[in-house]
């Protein structure tokens, strides 16, 4: 087979695809404590925006508490303000230097739209996996018309494509599924 057409490089943006996925859901809030649900959210420390893992130390002890130690006692305040202006819905409580976020019980509404929200954040990455191909046919077709490649070649690597496609979009769902499942754990 010709090495003009390289499988492996759509493979790996399909990965790619699959672990960005995987830290968008993780930092859903789905009633059970988890510190990647900070990850998001930046404060404005030293004139300039700080994600909070930079500037203390998170750490989950129990299923529906995070503690966030800070290590510089004057942007206590701050971290507090940007965690309550962010959309966690959570107001931490303030005992010396240490914060604690209590995660409390989601509602039934709450649960319903969390899996909204869920299914269009799969909805998104199975379209971007979807593109993935489009660009890797896309560029097999090039390939042929600059006669790189034969059309047997061509069938085989579409195939494969598809086969990959097909794989991390079934891969997408299977993730769908255990988190919707965990959301609606009471």
């Amino acid at each position: 087979m010709n090495t003009d057409f390289n499988e492996k490089n759509y493979s790996l943006k399909m990965d790619k695809t699959i672990q960005s996925f995987k830290k968008d859901l993780s930092s859903l809030r789905t009633g059970r404590a988890n510190s990647a649900m900070l990850d998001m959210i930046k404060v404005d420390v030293y004139g300039q925006m700080m994600p909070i893992n930079q500037m203390a130390t998170i750490s989950v002890p129990e299923a529906r508490l995070i503690t966030i130690q800070v290590w510089d006692q004057s942007n206590i305040k701050a971290v507090d303000g940007a965690i309550q202006k962010s959309d966690l819905g959570i107001n931490p409580q303030i005992d010396g230097s240490v914060l604690r976020l209590r995660i409390p019980d989601l509602t039934e509404e709450r649960r319903k739209d969390l899996i909204k929200v869920l299914k269009n954040v799969g909805e998104k990455n199975k379209v971007a996996i979807r593109n993935i191909r489009r660009e890797a046919n896309d560029e097999l077709k090039k390939l042929i018309k600059d006669k790189k490649i034969s059309e047997d070649e061509n069938t085989i690597y579409e195939k494969n494509i598809q086969k990959v496609t097909d794989d991390h979009i079934a891969n997408i769902e299977k993730i769908l599924n255990e988190k919707e499942k965990e959301i609606l754990q009471v």
